[in-house]
């Protein structure tokens, strides 16, 4: 789950730091106009919507291995206790997912 999500935040934050380079790229002055100057937003909502489907996913990996590990046959040997249902992953998993929605409108409403 923490490889997902160390996936996820890489690819949120690439995503919007290449909408905010090019932007500041074209603001420079003697810099050439760009050939499709929408690209880097296209690209970097492209990144960001994968961001936040590598978390969903992840999310639903992860409970489906959870629902797994405490099934009636593997339960007794899998090592799993009651206070292991509430991990702290899920919270930030969810958290991060905020996050990722927010970078994507803030660059959504900024393009339009």
């Amino acid at each position: 789950m923490m490889a997902w999500q160390r996936t996820a935040v890489a690819l949120i934050g690439f995503g919007f730091a290449i909408v905010e380079y090019f932007n500041h790229l074209q603001q420079i002055r003697g810099a050439r106009p760009a050939y499709f100057p929408a690209a880097p937003e296209f690209f970097g909502l492209a990144l960001i919507s994968c961001g936040i489907l590598t978390l969903v996913i992840s999310l639903w990996q992860y409970s489906s291995a959870v629902r797994y590990l405490w099934g009636e046959s593997f339960a007794p040997i899998a090592g799993m206790t009651k206070e292991g249902r509430q991990s702290p992953v899920i919270a930030v998993a969810v958290l991060l997912i905020g996050i990722g929605i927010f970078a994507f409108f803030a660059v959504l409403f900024r393009f339009f």
